[in-house]
């Protein structure tokens, strides 16, 4: 057995992220504990956008056949006007993307692609030892007393040990104050509706029907807020994410239930289709308040590795936040893939090296289209829509760079550029 199929790998939140992490990891013939708190595992109903930097490191992880089955394809990006619905924008997505990019720009449910990465990490017949995973295993305590081999604890007595700890645990990351990393928390002062609409619904409506001629990716920009939605399941769902400024109950509380009264009182004075589409929402919206973590590259403390929302969590204004956890997770299990049980603080000062820049930059784009969307009318909102229509990206990131995802080549490569940069 290779030295690099001894290493035992333990990741706390079974999540998007925690997932991805544990399929490499696997597939790079180690043994990988994931620790979920939640007595199921599961996910939110709400959909995922995945861009080609995503989708490749999926398909990467042999997955294309099953996400074939459960994704839904935007043809298009469509950008809107708030007052009168006018299109200032219309981008290809499609073959063109794939031609572009190599790997397409998908929708999905969430539930559908996490049921797809943990039937992959559970398969027996995988590669690499299958994923053991433990439900109802919150960790409340580190144990390191061995510094080179980290024990998760669990509030049911569970101990987990293995030669790196991964903390994959979202934004309120249980490991990240365990550990002793800083505070980065911040709030942003909005939130976010999130709800899936019957597409029965919008195809019975005249008024919305307009939705179904061809699958969108679309975004209505107007003051102070902005919707997002489109597809998926083949048109069983429209996604709905609407953000909005938060009040002071959201804010106290992190999420709360909504209606779609709610909804459509906070745009009811946009073009009367936003409103007509989203009074047919049903009983399970919800709305959360929007945090995110200030720029920090430090993702490790010995052994104790950071991932995802737990070291980036970023504001929802660019699409990324799950797509970035993924690339976190290939980038991991790529750099403890090379060097094995006798170079695992090698490999996880270059696991940040590669990643904790360009995630930064994404976290910075993020903030940035916070005000860059919600413009009130007037000269800065015409120039921003103005740039809108030549598609060079939101911020000032452009999606070349994003699409094409963290560099798999030498961290220190000049040749490698990252516009906000520190």
């Amino acid at each position: 057995m290779a030295p690099s199929q001894s290493l035992e790998i333990t990741i706390t939140g079974g999540g998007l992220g925690g997932l991805t992490a544990a399929l490499a990891l696997r597939r790079q013939g180690f043994r990988a504990t994931v620790l979920e708190a939640a007595p199921q595992l599961g996910e939110v109903g709400a959909g995922i956008q995945t861009a080609p930097n995503a989708s490749r490191i999926l398909f990467g992880l042999g997955l294309r056949r099953s996400l074939e089955r459960i994704h839904t394809a935007p043809q298009d990006q469509v950008r809107r006007r708030w007052a009168d619905g006018s299109i200032i924008a219309q981008l290809p997505l499609g073959q063109q993307v794939v031609d572009t990019y190599g790997a397409p720009y998908w929708h999905y449910h969430r539930a559908d692609l996490h049921r797809i990465l943990l039937e992959a990490c559970l398969d027996p017949d995988g590669p690499g030892p299958a994923v053991t995973v433990h439900t109802d295993a919150k960790v409340v305590e580190l144990d390191r007393t061995d510094p080179d081999r980290p024990v998760a604890v669990t509030a049911r007595g569970l101990r987990v040990a293995g030669d790196v700890l991964v903390g994959a645990d979202g934004i309120r990351s249980g490991v990240r104050d365990l550990a002793g990393f800083d505070d980065t928390l911040v709030f942003s002062g909005e939130m976010a509706y999130r709800a899936l609409i019957p597409g029965e619904l919008i195809a019975a409506d005249p008024a919305t029907r307009f939705l179904l001629d061809r699958y969108h990716s679309t975004i209505w920009y107007g003051p102070g807020k902005h919707l997002v939605h489109y597809m998926i399941r083949h048109g069983e769902y429209l996604n709905v994410v609407a953000i909005v400024p938060c009040t002071e109950q959201v804010e106290r509380d992190w999420s709360a239930p909504a209606t779609a009264e709610d909804l459509v009182a906070d745009f009811a004075d946009w073009d009367d289709r936003v409103p007509a589409m989203l009074s047919k929402a049903k009983d399970d919206v919800s709305v959360w308040a929007l945090h995110r973590r200030r720029r920090d590259p430090v993702w490790i403390d010995g052994r104790v590795a950071l991932l995802g929302d737990a070291c980036h969590a970023m504001l929802p204004y660019q699409a990324q936040g799950a797509s970035q956890a993924m690339e976190d997770a290939a980038v991991l299990a790529e750099e403890l893939g090379a060097v094995g049980r006798g170079g695992i603080d090698t490999a996880l000062a270059r696991y940040v090296q590669r990643r904790a820049k360009h995630a930064g930059v994404v976290q910075d784009a993020s903030l940035q289209n916070m005000d860059f969307y919600h413009l009130p009318d007037g000269p800065e909102q015409r120039e921003r829509d103005e740039k809108l229509r030549r598609f060079q990206g939101e911020s000032d990131v452009s999606y070349d760079w994003l699409w094409r995802g963290s560099p798999l080549n030498d961290p220190d490569d000049e040749s490698v550029t990252y516009p906000f940069a520190r």
